[in-house]
């Protein structure tokens, strides 16, 4: 499965990473809050991420219930990889040292990843 899914796409996602399976019908009311989505677009959100692999639908049931194929885990490791080799030519060094050349890290972070990094190298 490719994760390679669109901002509106992982809304859809997220919300079946949270609780699955759901219908149609739970997911719009779900976004409705953080969106202003029609029905339709929701719809056909749904039916691109089943054309890709992301999501299983149940047909058993009276409606049809959607899940996820692939963890978000997965999802985000293929998004990351991508983004650090478009942006970064695939160094992680120049994202990091960017991070903290910019002051965008906080001290705190920049300890833990210095733990981090430690850890790994042990």
């Amino acid at each position: 499965m490719n994760c390679r899914i669109s901002d509106a796409e992982w809304l859809i996602m997220k919300e079946l990473w949270k609780e699955s399976p759901q219908t149609t019908t739970k997911i719009i009311e779900a976004l409705s809050m953080e969106t202003n989505w029609s029905p339709k677009t929701v719809h056909s959100l749904i039916a691109r991420l089943v054309k890709k692999g992301a999501l299983g639908v149940d047909k058993n049931s009276g409606q049809h219930k959607f899940f996820p194929l692939v963890t978000k885990e997965e999802c985000v490791q293929e998004e990351t990889g991508s983004f650090v080799q478009k942006i970064y030519e695939g160094s992680i060094y120049n994202l990091v040292a960017n991070f903290i050349h910019d002051e965008k890290m906080s001290a705190t972070e920049m300890e833990e990843l210095k733990k981090l990094l430690d850890e790994k190298l042990k």
